[in-house]
């Protein structure tokens, strides 16, 4: 099997997620730090057009989002199980809801501070203005709903050390993020909304011990090479009763439905209830399958 790389930069929240799967299933992974902000021009190649991060690759395969990357990560690496019952429900739940929460608390704190190089970019991604007044008047607000999430997190912990049970699972991972990130970016925001939640403290101290696993720096270019080098998996299935219509071989386009809508066109090559896969013609890269979650995506033919 080729090496699990991930694209990614250690302040992103939806990346930590990523490193804390790798962490909880004890794997070895390279790490390419790609930019922040726009141009990544050793990213771009590999994935169409989508600039958002995290984004991993096994060889010829590249996977956009963070929700198919740990619903592959599972796939591949099945002991020890994380995903449980509703939790992808909770990762949907946490990745919208209480990340806006955390988007409004840590810039409504930090906003001011930010680059406007950063700012620019952030709109050109949401489609709408960084509005960091907005996001002050809407922060005390936004801090009652941030505590709230945080006390489901308090209540769920009653009985185990995890939500998951005795060890950690993906609403674990979901969870964490917004805690994480949260608790780096505004730390005296965060210890205030985690006031009086002891089994969360110490919850966050045992997800902090799991760690990454096993990370070692690769070169951008390194990465590009892994791709041309290899060939994408060509086990993937295409549902023929897909609401969509689509059949293998169609000309398409994948984008968000919430932001970072950059259109992804290749042809459909996968097509089941939780995911999308594309062939794409790379230029020097040959051929990748760039794979979409399903839930959260607009699929549409070209």
């Amino acid at each position: 099997m080729s090496e699990i790389i991930l694209h990614h930069y250690d302040t992103s929240p939806f990346s930590e997620k990523v490193r804390l799967m790798l962490g909880v299933k004890g794997l070895a992974w390279r790490s390419v730090i790609q930019p922040v902000i726009m141009p990544k021009p050793d990213l771009i190649p590999l994935t169409g057009g989508y600039r958002r991060i995290p984004v991993m690759q096994i060889g010829a395969d590249v996977y956009c989002d963070s929700q198919v990357i740990l619903a592959e990560l599972e796939r591949r690496f099945p002991d020890p199980a994380v995903v449980r019952g509703a939790d992808w429900a909770v990762n949907l739940w946490a990745d919208r809801l209480w990340f806006q929460a955390s988007v409004a608390v840590i810039f409504g704190e930090i906003g001011d501070a930010v680059p406007k190089e950063f700012v620019a970019d952030r709109e050109k991604l949401s489609g709408r203005p960084f509005d960091v007044a907005a996001m002050k008047a809407a922060a005390p607000f936004m801090r009652a709903q941030w505590r709230a999430y945080a006390a489901w997190i308090e209540d769920g912990l009653t009985t185990a050390d995890f939500l998951g049970g005795a060890a950690p699972s993906l609403a674990d991972l979901a969870a964490w993020m917004n805690v994480w990130w949260t608790g780096a970016a505004a730390p005296a925001q965060a210890q205030a909304m985690l006031a009086g939640f002891g089994r969360t403290q110490r919850w966050i101290e045992r997800l902090r011990a799991i760690g990454h696993g096993r990370r070692s720096a690769m070169a951008p270019g390194d990465a590009l090479q892994a791709a041309l080098t290899a060939t994408p998996d060509e086990g993937v299935a295409c549902d023929p009763d897909d609401p969509s219509g689509l059949k293998r071989g169609d000309k398409v386009v994948v984008q968000a439905d919430d932001y970072g809508r950059d259109p992804v066109e290749g042809i459909l090559v996968g097509l089941t209830r939780d995911r999308v896969t594309l062939a794409r013609e790379c230029g020097e890269l040959d051929v990748t399958h760039v794979h979409f979650p399903r839930a959260g995506y607009v699929l549409a033919r070209r």
